[in-house]
């Protein structure tokens, strides 16, 4: 981070990244007395943040006990996988149809990225191209009304995925993205819905909703220790 950077971005950035990174577990509390010691900052601008967070749907704020990281219940967390199936269902059929050879191309490249992200080891990278790829793919089907409903879908999930996964697991499979692409390209609509409706599955079959305790202080979950 840069020292220009403005103090509630720079906040915002430390719990996001350790939600993402799977230093905050969901359930951490994030009191804002102590906020406001390690960033050095006045409990107005933690408040700030928070609720930012809390609209991103990263926190929770619980009345008089303060703000702790969000913690989708299994039913919660099923119901938001099957909207997304439902979803990309009808996404990659209107992709089938309309994509252009330019979209096709774009997608591909993405997938390059992806594949560098996974060889260096970059879990963050890699799980952000992967959402990345998604929301492509709705560009492509050319219907702006879904696009925006996937947008908050894919962020939930990333969540989810960010809190829940068992570490080492890939949050997309980067052969399945080939694939996927690769029946877009021979327009082959039922074989892109059955690869999309497997790798969603798949998806949230790696979800791993008991967590254990977290046992580290504050500070060294938010990375600055």
């Amino acid at each position: 981070m840069s020292d220009g950077e403005p103090v509630e971005d720079r906040i915002y950035a430390s719990i996001f990244d350790g939600v993402m990174n799977q230093r905050l577990p969901p359930g951490t509390k994030l009191p804002e007395a102590a906020l406001c010691e390690l960033f050095q900052v006045k409990r107005a601008v933690v408040r700030k943040v928070l609720q930012r967070l809390a609209h991103d749907r990263i926190v929770e704020l619980r009345p008089n006990k303060g703000a702790i990281v969000a913690s989708p219940t299994p039913e919660e967390t099923r119901q938001i996988f099957e909207a997304r199936r439902s979803l990309e269902a009808a996404i990659v059929r209107l992709a089938v149809r309309n994509a252009s050879t330019a979209d096709i191309a774009d997608l591909r490249e993405r997938m390059a990225r992806e594949h560098e992200a996974m060889h260096r080891f970059d879990q963050p990278a890699w799980a952000r191209l992967a959402s990345a790829f998604h929301l492509r793919l709705a560009q492509a089907a050319g219907n702006p009304v879904l696009e925006r409903f996937l947008m908050e879908l894919v962020s939930r999930c990333s969540l989810i995925v960010a809190l829940y996964e068992a570490p080492g697991n890939a949050s997309c499979e980067h052969d399945e993205h080939e694939a996927l692409v690769d029946c877009i390209e021979r327009r082959d609509e039922a074989g892109a819905v059955r690869i999309m409706e497997e790798h969603l599955l798949v998806l949230e079959r790696h979800i791993r909703l008991q967590q254990e305790a977290p046992a580290d202080g504050l500070a060294r979950m938010l990375g600055l220790a």
